[in-house]
């Protein structure tokens, strides 16, 4: 074979197999879960968005767009909005969304993203437009319901479907911040007076019912004390009484043993001891006398 022929077949076919690499390159394409390709084949989109998985894609005939499945997030910027009562406020907002039909949402928008964010800011505007400051300020979850559904309406016909709406931070005019700071500060000094007069009343109210339980403890320990102290006098009246009965006994018996004489020696000692004492006039009982002469009669006729 003639070498410039052999060199001329041999480039001919590295530049065959460069093209092919380049077609197979161009032609095929890996599609993750999450993603779709939404084909057009001569100008035409084919029904069913391609993937997941290898899709074949014939160069200079078909054009393609990737479609991202997942639910997207984004911000809408702080958007001065007029309030139903003339109140200006800032608000900023998130919004979610999820496309559903990567078909629609290629052919029916052209820049989706864009669309909806404009769209977003004038349905805040209008919903905002609606409702009264204090309302605004206080009913965040009424108004995401309010513009969710009111983007969903307007993006469904693109295949997306807002899925979640959630304001950020709202933002009053600064004379009502003041006022709101002042409220609060009046809310927080009235909570901490009930605060105080509440554990004051309890306070009060324990004490009470501890002096009530001390002065009860305290009349029954007074009531206890009592009654064993008249138990104890009961006691020994009873120890008393029998100590005198006993000795009463004893003096009876030892009386029975005493003669006439003894009684008599008995009285003398008694005048020996009146004789001793200041007085001038002594009283003698009638029995002494007879006593004194069974004594003395008794000695005589000894």
């Amino acid at each position: 074979m003639n070498p410039a022929v052999g060199s001329t077949l041999f480039c001919f076919v590295g530049a065959a197999l460069i093209v092919l690499v380049i077609f197979l390159w161009s032609s095929i394409k890996i599609v993750p879960e999450y993603m779709r390709l939404v084909v057009f084949r001569l100008g035409r989109v084919l029904q069913k968005p391609k993937g997941p998985g290898i899709v074949i894609i014939i160069p200079f005939f078909d054009s393609y767009k990737w479609v991202d499945l997942r639910e997207q997030v984004r911000e809408v910027p702080h958007q001065t909005s007029i309030t139903k009562d003339n109140a200006p406020i800032s608000i900023d907002f998130l919004w979610y969304y999820k496309i559903l039909d990567p078909g629609e949402s290629v052919l029916q928008v052209g820049n989706f993203e864009s669309a909806a964010a404009g769209i977003a800011a004038t349905t805040l505007r209008a919903v905002i437009g609606g409702i009264p400051l204090d309302d605004v300020l206080s009913e965040r979850e009424h108004i995401n319901n309010m513009l969710r559904t009111r983007l969903d309406e307007v993006t469904e016909r693109w295949g997306v479907k807002v899925t979640n709406v959630e304001i950020r931070e709202i933002i009053p005019p600064r004379d009502v911040q003041e006022a709101m700071n002042r409220q609060m500060s009046a809310e927080r000094i009235r909570r901490a007076v009930v605060t105080e007069s509440t554990g004051t009343r309890e306070a009060a109210v324990n004490v009470a019912e501890g002096e009530k339980q001390s002065n009860i403890l305290r009349a029954e320990g007074e009531k206890q004390s009592s009654i064993l102290k008249a138990e104890g006098e009961r006691e020994a009246q009873l120890l008393r009484a029998e100590g005198f009965a006993k000795a009463l006994e004893q003096i009876y018996g030892a009386a029975k043993s005493i003669d006439q004489k003894t009684m008599t020696l008995q009285y003398f000692e008694t005048l020996k001891s009146i004789g001793s004492s200041p007085s001038t006039k002594y009283i003698f009982p009638m029995e002494f006398t007879s006593m004194l002469d069974n004594f003395l009669g008794k000695n005589a006729k000894g």
